[in-house]
């Protein structure tokens, strides 16, 4: 039995307030008929605290109070000062600290503190103190005593039964752990222990802060704690995950595993929450380190289950802004993006993608394409393709769809005139090639068209279509046709070979349509070949108008210094608006201040 403390003066600081070490030597008995004094610089410290919604200064007030509450156990005395505005600004260098000790040598009290570094100190001046080691690991916390091997989550709210999700991604039951009620000071008994654990454990730390609101990793948990007035009562919810999976453990393709090797470097993995869109996030990270890749993340929180070898990032001063101009400077080869939700994110992921950086970004999606609708109107439509060329589609834990991007200049599905041509993003399933939607403007609109990707061609399509390849193949053997309905096709050949096929005043094509009785479409095989064409330029309000020298209808690419920029159709008069407010009318107009600006069709 511990020996009571009686008719002495305790001098307590603010970590042995904000631990509760006090009320709970109070209420055990050891502390007896003992005036505690109680500094006014520390009440002040923790009223500073709480205006700032941090956790420990509410607690270290909630103390104060029960202090209160047990006078006649104790006698309790305030004294001292407020703090100078000199004292404030040294705080965080010991100055409150210092005070602290000052009084306990002035009234010959014993100091109470759980700070070692303020015992040494005590003791080195001959104060008298006494020091509490703060914090012990528990082998065994509550929180850890409702984990079983297969619990996914916790869903604790005080007047409610203790929920848990317990399976595997996609197949999972709500479970109840108890049928007693959970009480508010049975949550705030789990707090404690992951606040404690936050602020001591290696492996644990705080990533958003509040009294109201706090999230906190602890191990492979990620924990979120709610209070009123945030929310309607206090509630704890425990996300982790089950499983740990490498890459060998999905059901993936050689084509598809070839192309996260060495041609994919704009990946977003999609799904709906829960479905192991992290975990297979987790999987191909750790597939790039062991390719010898440099690979780094962005988290918030950091709960992506990786290896040593991969650092973790969060946010930089509250910003993902900053901590992509970190990571510029560190030079990744690969970074995984986890969580992709606000517009800021969005501009992140592709300016870090243009800047040659290898991106995997994790999206919530109901559906694949919605995770290209996401990026619609953040980003230029033209952009797209080129930030973002593979879309891994991820639910119930198995990859359920891989589509790929391309941009292509040409006249939209279902649509005949030539002179409706336009950018088109091809959405397609990467295993069958089948082309699954079209991403393309419309008036002022963007729009995204379900496309039929497999097309049933008959018997005498099948015929026209053999004899046409073995036509156009005299002038280019690699040349590509596509069945648009019965009275179309679309040819692509080589840029150079176009004005054979066509012939002297049409006349090769229109031979050989009459023969085969169907309209062909001759556009060139890669959108970003062409004729350099020359141009004049004007202003008009909002607008820089191009006069160019090529007939109205056909599709003129504009490249600045090598690089391709965007693609428009010529029209009346052989004149192309571009409007100076748009992301390209700026570009093309610090193209044409530095004369790098070129045309082509």
């Amino acid at each position: 039995m511990k020996e009571k403390i009686e008719n002495i003066k305790i001098v307590p600081d603010t970590s042995v307030i904000i631990s509760g070490i006090l009320t709970d030597l109070i209420q055990k008995g050891e502390i007896t008929d003992t005036e505690i004094i109680i500094p006014e610089f520390v009440v002040e410290e923790l009223r500073a605290q709480a205006s700032k919604s941090r956790e420990i200064g509410f607690k270290g007030l909630e103390e104060m109070k029960k202090l209160r509450e047990m006078e006649g156990k104790i006698k309790l005395t305030k004294i001292g000062r407020r703090q100078t505005m000199e004292e404030i600004q040294l705080a965080k260098y010991g100055r409150i600290d210092a005070l602290i000790l000052d009084i306990a040598r002035e009234f010959n009290a014993t100091l109470y503190t759980a700070d070692y570094v303020q015992a040494l100190t005590a003791e080195a001046e001959g104060v008298k103190t006494r020091y509490f080691k703060l914090y012990e690991k528990k082998k065994e916390t509550k929180l850890s005593q409702m984990m079983t091997p297969d619990t996914m989550s916790l869903h604790l709210k005080e007047g409610t039964k203790p929920l848990a999700k317990r399976g595997k991604p996609g197949k999972f039951l709500l479970v109840k752990l108890s049928e007693n009620l959970l009480t508010t000071e049975d949550l705030e008994e789990i707090i404690k222990e992951i606040m404690d654990a936050a602020r001591y454990e290696d492996d644990s730390f705080i990533e958003i802060g509040g009294h109201t609101a706090s999230v906190i990793q602890m191990g492979d948990m990620r924990i979120a704690i709610a209070r009123p007035p945030f929310s309607d009562g206090v509630e704890v919810t425990a996300v982790r995950p089950i499983i740990k999976l490498s890459l060998e453990d999905y059901k993936m393709s050689d084509k598809l595993k070839n192309r996260l090797t060495k041609q994919s470097e704009g990946i977003l993995i999609a799904g709906p929450p829960g479905s192991g869109k992290s975990t297979f996030a987790a999987s191909v990270a750790e597939f790039y380190e062991k390719q010898g890749k440099i690979v780094k993340t962005m988290e918030s929180p950091r709960d992506l289950q990786v290896g040593p070898e991969i650092t973790q990032y969060s946010k930089l001063k509250g910003s993902f802004e900053n901590t992509a101009d970190m990571l510029l400077l560190v030079r990744p080869d690969y970074t995984i993006f986890d969580e992709v939700r606000k517009t800021d994110d969005f501009v992140v992921f592709s300016d870090m993608r243009l800047a040659g950086i290898g991106m995997l970004g994790v999206v919530h999606a109901t559906a694949p394409v919605d995770a290209v609708q996401r990026f619609i109107g953040r980003i230029e439509l033209g952009m797209i393709p080129h930030i973002i060329d593979t879309i891994i589609y991820i639910k119930d834990g198995e990859i359920k769809n891989v589509y790929v991007l391309k941009l292509m200049v040409r006249t939209p599905t279902g649509m005949t005139e030539a002179d409706l041509a336009r950018p088109i993003v091809e959405v397609r399933d990467f295993e069958t090639d089948n082309l699954e939607y079209e991403i393309y403007t419309y008036g002022e609109e963007k729009v995204i068209i379900p496309v039929s990707g497999k097309k049933h061609e008959s018997g005498i399509m099948k015929l026209a279509r053999k004899q046409i390849i073995s036509e156009i193949r005299h002038f280019d053997r690699h040349a590509d046709v596509e069945v648009v309905d019965e009275n179309k096709v679309i040819v692509k050949v080589d840029n150079d070979v176009i004005a054979r096929i066509i012939g002297k005043n049409g006349q090769t094509i229109k031979e050989l349509e009459e023969r085969l009785g169907i309209g062909i479409e001759v556009l060139p095989r890669v959108a970003t070949l062409g004729q350099e064409i020359d141009f004049t330029k004007d202003e008009t309000g909002a607008y820089i108008v191009f006069s160019v020298s090529a007939k109205s209808g056909k599709i003129a690419n504009f490249y600045v210094s090598g690089e391709y920029l965007f693609s428009a159709t010529i029209g009346k008069n052989s004149n192309i608006r571009v409007a100076k407010d748009s992301d390209v009318g700026k570009d093309v107009m610090k193209a044409l201040i530095k004369d790098a600006l070129k045309i082509f069709i």
